[in-house]
């Protein structure tokens, strides 16, 4: 009859209700707790604090006296020399660990996967004091053994070495978080692909080279985008080190930690404001010239 609602819209519109309120819990959180502090975050940034006049809007100033900062840049490329080298090594791990697992020849696999996930189930706090009891040239027993020994032991919380102790701690934790991530999508490939290349004598290597990393290349992808993230927000391992080389250690050695320290120690909260929104742009910036590199050789491919 005319005028009459057809029950399959009813029904439609009760389940988009619904839908719209199992969201919106989440949509509130999301909100107030990213959106409304990336808002007055930003707000902050064109603002400085002057001992006289106070508060004043100063426009783009402070994302100008950023980028001229030598400290602030001497982090964004220490961090990139960290991304260049400790990237690569932890995800080339990762996928020879996932690889290796997935064949199913290992004895014990599960116990090894456990094993391997178990650094990234450490706190990151509790990992970096840890390593830097190990790296101690006095008491450390890494020191300790070398020199038993017979050899000199090097510093590892020196200057110079003191990046590649960041490196390795990282390495030791996110190893197995990333290769959970590879593994599991390892496991949604169909087993006919296997069994097929089997069929035409190709061995395990040819197999996982042709087959299961072109396979997992989304994957793979998501790994490294999330390590450009942390990579550049690499905060915990220099602040806590801090306290055991400090003069190793500089209050801009990343520039998360630079942002805290003009926060929370030199109290430029509007300074370490432009710094985090710039920092946040630079890991777009990578993050998509990675993204989009990889996707051209794929298309070539």
């Amino acid at each position: 009859m005319p005028g009459r609602t057809p029950a399959g819209s009813t029904t439609r519109r009760k389940q988009n209700t619904a839908a719209y309120l199992f969201v919106l819990p989440f949509m509130v959180v999301f909100v107030a707790m990213l959106i409304v502090p990336l808002l007055y975050s930003g707000y902050l940034s064109f603002f400085q604090r002057k001992l006289i006049g106070g508060v004043t809007f100063t426009g783009l100033d402070n994302y100008v006296r950023a980028i001229t900062d030598p400290a602030f840049m001497d982090g964004v490329l220490r961090m990139g020399v960290f991304l260049v080298v400790q990237v690569p090594i932890m995800l080339a791990l990762a996928l020879l660990v996932a690889l290796a697992l997935d064949t199913g020849l290992a004895r014990g696999a599960n116990a090894a996967r456990l094993l391997v996930f178990i650094p990234y189930a450490v706190p990151g706090v509790i990992a970096a004091l840890m390593w830097g009891y190990l790296y101690g040239n006095d008491f450390g027993p890494i020191a300790q053994t070398i020199r038993a020994a017979g050899m000199s032991a090097p510093n590892l919380l020196s200057p110079d070495n003191i990046l590649g102790s960041m490196m390795n701690i990282v390495t030791w934790s996110f190893v197995g978080y990333n290769m959970i991530i590879m593994y599991s999508a390892l496991r949604s490939i169909p087993s006919e692909l296997y069994e097929a290349a089997e069929i035409d004598g190709a061995g395990q290597w040819r197999i996982a080279w042709s087959i299961k990393i072109p396979a997992i290349r989304p994957a793979i992808m998501l790994t490294v985008i999330f390590s450009i993230i942390g990579t550049f927000q690499l905060f915990n391992e220099p602040s806590l080190l801090d306290k055991i080389a400090p003069t190793a250690i500089s209050n801009s050695y990343t520039p998360n930690y630079y942002a805290y320290n003009l926060a929370f120690t030199n109290q430029e909260i509007n300074y370490a404001a432009a710094i985090a929104f710039i920092l946040g742009i630079v890991i777009m910036i990578v993050s998509y010239a990675v993204q989009l590199g990889t996707q051209r050789r794929g298309g070539a491919s």
